[in-house]
This record gives structure tokens, C-alpha cells and sequence, in this order.
């Protein structure tokens, strides 16, 4: 999933970005008003996390503009200021959900999951595709019973191609929904990660589950359709071509693991 976030405080827009990307979350930051509704009126968001006290126009003013333009993703509305008054106009203007600060990070991402089940598409706590089973919520996946070991990025790919087993996933709706403004779209990045996914997914004995359309994407399910072949990508040997993504293969940070005991 892709979230915006708008804070205008770098170090809880910090944190809060870097406990999304731990959760497998694609984040875009803004710091201002302005930004927030350029960055909405060019990218696809799944979901919002909006600050109220941003420079101008002020968190209240953005919801209501992007309600205006007819933008229906969920917003979750943060401030320090708690008062019935302030939460009622936020969620007179548009928002969803309000969430005062100081808060933990764990009621954050659950306010999240609940936004996200709200938002009307259907998003069970487990995913099953023939013998691939994914678990949302400790975000693991295995198959046949045997545990895959995956990157944050690798689960978020894994993720996003079971939630639309069955079809032909193009590169642009990929890049889109699974990796944020930074994703170049002249590298060979997703085909690298798929490839990845081959190997630690399909390996033999087990019968291919990803498949790929060329010209056209990857499809996840256990039979393949017409024009789909299972064969790998082509990607540089070793797969050291450029990704435009430093460390976006590397295991997440880890300064959040506890972030659940933690306040912003």
C-alpha cells in the first residue's frame, strides 16, 4: 500500500516514515500544504496521514480541497490539538479518522489497518494461492509449509501480487503502489525483485507460481494464461544492474522493532 504522509516536523516525519517502510508501506513525505495536494494530484495514494498544523494551506484546508477534487482515500488526521471542536472540523472537512499526538506507533498502524478495511475493498488477514499462503498481519509467507525468507521490499511485491492473484499486473501500477516517488522507472528494479521472488518462491520441486506477460506484467496464481510464461526476466549477471534504489534490497532498519513502546 501507498500512504502519503504530511508532517511538517522532520523527526516525527522521520520516524513515522521509516515504521511505515518497516511495515512494508510505500511512503511519500510532504512538509507543507502546497506539496501535500501536488503529490495527491499526481500519484495514486491508498490512504492518507495528514498533520493539521502544516504550513499553509493548514491540514484542514488540504482535506477539504482533496475531498473537492473528488480524491475518496482514506485520511487519518494528526495534531496536538485535542479539543472536540478541532476534531469535529476535521472530520467535517473529509477525514476519517483522528489521532491526537502524542501518540504510539502501534495504535498509528492499527488505526491504519482499520482505515484500510474501511476504504471497500476486502483485505483479509491471510492470503491464499494454491500452497502460498501470506499472513498481513506478522508478515511472513510460506509455502507448502516451508517458511520464505523475504525482504520488507520483497513481501510488499509478494503482497501486492496475491491481493490480485489471478491477473496480469502491469509495471506502472507496480511501481505505483509497491515503491514511492524515489522508484525510477528506467531501471530494471521489479524485474530484479521478481526474480528474487522466482528464486525463493518457485524453487523446485514446487510448480511455478509467477508468471510473467511480456510487454504487459506478472501474474501470480497457479495456472498461467495464454501470452503468460513462468521464464525469468532478463537482468544483469549477479543482478548488478542499476536499481535506483540504495538498499531497497537490504533487510529494514531495525531502530523500530520496538516501536510499538515507543511515543511521537
Amino acid at each position: 500500500m501507498r500512504i502519503l504522509l504530511v508532517e511538517d516536523d522532520p523527526r516525527i516525519g522521520n520516524f513515522v516514515a521509516k515504521g511505515l517502510r518497516e511495515q512494508a508501506y510505500a511512503v511519500d513525505v510532504a512538509a507543507n500544504g502546497e506539496d501535500a495536494l501536488y503529490q495527491a494530484s499526481i500519484n495514486p495514494y491508498d490512504l492518507a496521514i495528514l498533520d493539521v498544523l502544516i504550513p499553509a494551506p493548514d491540514g484542514f484546508e488540504v482535506c477539504r480541497r482533496l475531498r473537492q477534487s473528488g480524491l475518496r482515500f482514506p485520511i487519518l488526521m494528526l495534531t496536538a490539538r485535542d479539543t472536540t471542536d478541532d476534531r469535529v472540523q476535521g472530520l467535517d472537512t473529509g477525514a476519517d479518522d483522528y489521532l491526537t499526538k502524542p501518540f504510539e506507533f502501534r495504535e498509528l498502524l492499527a488505526r491504519l489497518r482499520a482505515l484500510l478495511r474501511r476504504s471497500g475493498e476486502l483485505r483479509p488477514s491471510r492470503i491464499a494461492v494454491d500452497d502460498l499462503v501470506l499472513d498481513m498481519a506478522a508478515q511472513t509467507a510460506a509455502r507448502g509449509g516451508r517458511q520464505i525468507p523475504l525482504t520488507t521490499k520483497e513481501y510488499a511485491l509478494l503482497e501486492y501480487l496475491a491481493r490480485h492473484a489471478g491477473r496480469v499486473v502491469g509495471r506502472e501500477e507496480i511501481s505505483e503502489h509497491v515503491w514511492d516517488e524515489t522508484f525510477d522507472p528506467f531501471t530494471n528494479t521489479i524485474e530484479v525483485y521478481v526474480n528474487r521472488l522466482r528464486r525463493k518462491v518457485d524453487a523446485q520441486p514446487a510448480k511455478p507460481l509467477i508468471h510473467t506477460r511480456r510487454g504487459a506484467g506478472y501474474m501470480l496464481g497457479d495456472a498461467a494464461p495464454g501470452g503468460v510464461a513462468a521464464a525469468s526476466d532478463a537482468a544483469a549477471p549477479g543482478e548488478r544492474a542499476k536499481t535506483g534504489q540504495p538498499n531497497s534490497g537490504a533487510n529494514p532498519p531495525t531502530d523500530l522493532r520496538a516501536a510499538g513502546k515507543k511515543h511521537v
